[in-house]
């Protein structure tokens, strides 16, 4: 069962996914960090910030590879230094064309395609990079793969819940945590980048991507290859971007395609965030635990995508069925905040858990039979096929 049964309004609305020609056509032999292509990438990424002349933040535009007609690079617009406010960027790729400079941002469908063709991206970037981004989670798929982003088996401190990656605004994308080893580590597998000091992104699959700021001693990447649990740096208050930190941290925030996404309802370390009244207020849940702003969550690692969370909804175990009903007779129980794996699914008895009423039953690795009412899965309905 998807972690909530209710349909997701405005987030259902397609992403924004255009490339640019913008500024003057350079030399096809000299695609190197040109005022043309720099004027290009700030015009483009000022543009996607709606922001008017008078209120333009400062710019920082990195080209990092050039080969020929092509450029590889960050873009970023710096925050004033308070609270409420933190940078906001893009990784792109540009091309010379006779009109001007193609440019695309990470997260957009030009993106993948010009990682294709560019020789400036390595293989294990095309990997991630030309994966084609759909907005899955508007669909109602929320699953991510991600554990939470430090050591997994350790417990740290949700020191804010879900808010927007820049503070109180919309979507409430982002959580601060802090705590244990303080060592920040990539939330899942991907291509990592250095947006700015104290600032990674990293690049995964499904569209998804994640951001970690605040960071102190972050590693300098350029587009390689972590895996999930790589160390990214260390919970810090660094603020080189803008915004403010007034105790060390890390602000992890969930991108998908282009843009920062509802973090609520989505699966990371097998608990599922949910919002609060306000910014910086609500919590996470694993099984029927609760973990509110300034509450405790040890990280369980990924959820598999045939896997499950047992929800009781404070039942404390669910039972095994040797079949698709309360008919079928009793195999024994599950603990509420196990993990199970999903074979395939069924239609059976129906029964009311905490998101709703479902009478879709899942057949486990060993055989018994759960209804999805009390798992959470980051999907409304069969996550393995139908048996």
């Amino acid at each position: 069962m998807r972690h909530g049964r209710r349909l997701v309004g405005g987030a259902a609305a397609a992403l924004l996914m255009v490339t640019s020609l913008i500024g003057a056509a350079p030399s096809a032999a000299a695609a190197a960090a040109t005022p043309a292509l720099t004027d290009a990438v700030t015009a483009k990424l000022l543009g996607g910030a709606k922001v008017s002349t008078a209120a333009r933040p400062e710019t920082r535009v990195t080209v990092s590879r050039t080969s020929g007609r092509w450029a590889f690079g960050t873009a970023v617009a710096l925050a004033p230094r308070q609270e409420d406010a933190h940078p906001t960027g893009s990784i792109f790729i540009a091309r010379s064309e006779p009109a001007g400079w193609r440019i695309a941002f990470d997260g957009e469908a030009a993106f993948g395609e010009l990682a294709a063709a560019s020789p400036l991206t390595t293989a294990q970037e095309r990997n991630v990079l030309t994966t084609t981004p759909t907005p899955m989670y508007a669909g109602g798929d929320y699953r991510t793969g991600m554990a939470l982003p430090f050591g997994v088996g350790q417990t740290w401190t949700l020191t804010s819940g879900p808010h927007g990656w820049g503070g109180t605004e919309s979507p409430y994308s982002s959580v601060d945590l802090a705590g244990g080893d303080q060592v920040v580590r990539a939330a899942r597998a991907g291509a990592a980048y250095t947006m700015c000091q104290g600032w990674i992104r990293v690049i995964h699959d499904r569209g998804y991507s994640t951001d970690y700021y605040h960071l102190w001693n972050s590693i300098s990447v350029n587009g390689a290859s972590v895996g999930q649990g790589a160390v990214l740096g260390n919970t810090g208050t660094d603020v080189t971007c803008g915004g403010a930190a007034y105790g060390r941290h890390v602000h992890f925030g969930l991108r998908q395609n282009s843009a920062y996404v509802p973090i609520a309802g989505h699966d990371i370390g097998k608990w599922v965030l949910n919002n609060g009244a306000a910014a910086y207020q609500g919590g996470a849940r694993h099984g029927s635990a609760w973990a509110g702003a300034g509450g405790g969550l040890y990280n369980f690692g990924a959820l598999g995508f045939n896997q499950g969370v047992v929800d009781a909804n404070g039942g404390g175990v669910l039972t095994r069925r040797a079949g698709p009903g309360t008919g079928y007779g009793s195999l024994g129980s599950v603990a509420d905040g196990a993990t199970v794996t999903i074979s395939c699914s069924a239609n059976g008895t129906s029964h009311t858990g905490r998101y709703g009423t479902t009478a879709l039953w899942n057949r486990l690795s060993d055989g018994s039979w759960v209804s999805d009412a009390y798992l959470s899965t980051g999907v409304n309905g069969p996550i393995n096929g139908w048996c």
